[in-house]
């Protein structure tokens, strides 16, 4: 019977880690890691919670199995003061200072659990409250620190938790560990290749694919596409007469700023394209509404310490620029608007489609890469 309940939870193991490396965001493996445990501890209910040093709460991410009243598969506010349950912080400071392991304990209803430190009335009281008997609290650490904790109960009257289920619980809580770890280390991966390194703005590579999402939606949905593209006016100056670190700290500046107006059109995307290039994709959002933030990006930029300013081009599908099949058409006719506003020094953007069908900028947009001898050339590829 013990070599069968061994081959059991083996298999656990090995399911529980094969189910979390399928996962591609934290969530979703906090998610899978407390339905996985439940069901490898013969439990009714499993809660991840993490533990939010700066508060001093441990905050529920999921709920999975047999929910009270009150509680939610992902709640929004549900949180602990570690006053309630100390265990957690004595332990680390306690066992890992000393150079010990974690491990799990088991607390039940009665109040005969076994925590470091003893039993945790706290638990004990919660277990009554939601009619359960007993639980297994196994701390989950992250790099070397207590990042939460795994918390798995059976309904009261079922067969309480004992030590060799602690053990197996702490188990499940390193495989855990690991399946948050890789997926964090995804996130930070996909963040960075989709983030400006000095900015923190979106790049080129997140701008291109959420341009193919938005178009994509316009043809489905007629959902309105707009792109404002932005050329900061006298970064060379500023990096050739004050240093390339001043000139950094205005591509930074200014990137808050197309933070702060891209905020005004929920949903939209601030970018940096590259040099002193950025822009902002917002969908959904009328087209006066994105001129109306292009317009206070001008106005603050023009008030910038250093530089000279901003140019700023519209273009949208809520406008008259004709059919806008890709991207690459979006970003010409924006563009050209941008070239329009920097050649008449225009302190507030140039809107493409706005001055009936003889509008320069239109006429700007479709000019040959050939003939474009007079002006910088239009994005002709995109990466």
């Amino acid at each position: 019977m013990v070599d069968g309940t061994a081959d059991l939870r083996l298999r656990a193991v090995v399911e529980l880690a094969q189910a979390l490396a399928t996962e591609q965001t934290p969530l979703a493996a906090v998610r899978a890691g407390a339905r996985r445990a439940r069901l490898a501890m013969d439990a009714s209910f499993a809660a991840i919670s993490t533990w939010e040093r700066e508060t001093g709460r441990l905050r529920v991410l999921v709920n999975d199995g047999e929910l009270a009243p009150g509680e939610e598969p992902e709640p929004d506010d549900e949180s602990y003061s570690v006053h309630d349950f100390p265990e957690i912080v004595e332990f680390l400071h306690g066992e890992w200072a000393r150079g010990g392991e974690p491990h799990a304990w088991v607390e039940t209803a009665e109040g005969t659990g076994a925590s470091p430190g003893g039993s945790s009335w706290g638990r004990a009281a919660a277990l009554r409250r939601r009619g359960r008997g007993s639980c297994v609290v196994a701390p989950i650490v992250l790099h070397g620190r207590a990042w939460g904790e795994l918390y798995v109960a059976r309904r009261a009257g079922a067969a309480g938790f004992d030590r060799r289920d602690a053990d197996f619980a702490t188990v499940l809580a390193a495989v855990v560990a690991a399946g948050i770890a890789q997926t964090e280390r995804l996130a930070e991966v996909q963040r960075l290749a989709f983030t400006d390194p000095l900015t923190g703005l979106g790049n080129r590579r997140a701008v291109d694919v959420r341009l193919d999402e938005a178009l994509e939606r316009h043809r489905s949905e007629g959902a309105v596409v707009s792109l404002v593209v932005c050329d900061l006016n006298g970064l060379k100056k500023v990096n050739d007469r004050l240093g390339h670190a001043v000139g950094d700290r205005l591509l930074e500046r200014f990137g808050s700023l197309l933070s702060l107006c891209g905020a005004m059109l929920p949903g939209s995307l601030a970018a940096r394209l590259g040099g002193d290039e950025f822009c902002v994709v917002a969908v959904g959002q009328e087209a006066d509404d994105v001129v109306a933030a292009a317009d206070e990006l001008c106005r603050r930029a023009a008030l910038l310490d250093v530089g000279e300013g901003v140019a700023c081009g519209v273009a949208s599908t809520g406008d008259p620029i004709g059919p806008v099949r890709s991207a690459r058409r979006l970003f010409r006719l924006a563009d050209a608007a941008q070239y329009q506003a920097k050649a008449l020094r225009a302190p507030h953007p140039v809107v493409a489609g706005r001055e009936g069908p003889e509008d320069p900028v239109l006429r700007l947009a479709d000019t040959p890469p050939a003939q474009d001898s007079d002006r910088r050339r239009l994005r002709g590829h995109r990466r």
